[in-house]
């Protein structure tokens, strides 16, 4: 199939009513990734975060060489679930504030990583801030972890609640990024249809 500019060909067999659309939400951080893949009715297929930790002065290796091996360990699992779940199209949260060089590293991982999934696999992707999954969500910026937890718990069900903090925190984010997607999104509100 012949690529249009602009144009993803897997998205345009998606607009038809009866097509499936499974979507991969993502919470993106180098030590949580939180992420949700569901279908078109937002049903939730699985969630799960990819957890990855510094071993570097315990494995005498340098800080570069191991922030590329946990980079390549989030890329392994997201890829592994694209293709699992059939994935259409990704939301995700767009990284914010680089306060210091590991903050700035993370929004070069985010963006580089999901982007070139993107064209690589021709999926959709579309971006949103923390802010406005919170605004979507409550209608304010300031708000918990454990209140988006319990808002979205409310939203999907409890299935996907693991009681570990830091999974269903990052978890309950990614949700909100779908959230957010499903209420504001031009693309997927036509896609609903």
């Amino acid at each position: 199939m012949k690529r249009i500019r602009g144009k993803h060909p897997k998205m345009m067999k998606v607009m038809t009513p009866e097509a499936t659309l499974n979507i991969l939400a993502n919470d993106p951080s180098l030590t949580g990734w939180g992420w949700v893949a569901l279908n078109k009715k937002a049903k939730i297929l699985e969630t799960g975060c990819i957890k990855t930790k510094t071993e570097g002065k315990k494995r005498k290796i340098r800080k570069g060489d191991e922030n590329v091996q946990r980079v390549g360990e989030i890329c392994a699992v997201l890829l592994q679930k694209i293709r699992e779940h059939d994935i259409d199209y990704i939301l995700t949260e767009l990284p914010h504030g680089s306060q210091n060089s590991s903050g700035a590293m993370m929004i070069g991982v985010v963006i580089g990583s999901l982007r070139m999934a993107s064209d690589i696999l021709d999926l959709g992707i579309e971006w949103y801030t923390e802010g406005d999954a919170k605004k979507c969500v409550f209608g304010k910026q300031s708000v918990t972890k454990t209140e988006m937890v319990k808002a979205m718990t409310k939203a999907y069900g409890k299935k996907w609640v693991t009681g570990i903090k830091y999974k269903d925190e990052a978890i309950a984010d990614a949700l909100s990024i779908h959230y957010t997607a499903m209420r504001e999104s031009s693309t997927l509100k036509l896609m609903k249809r």
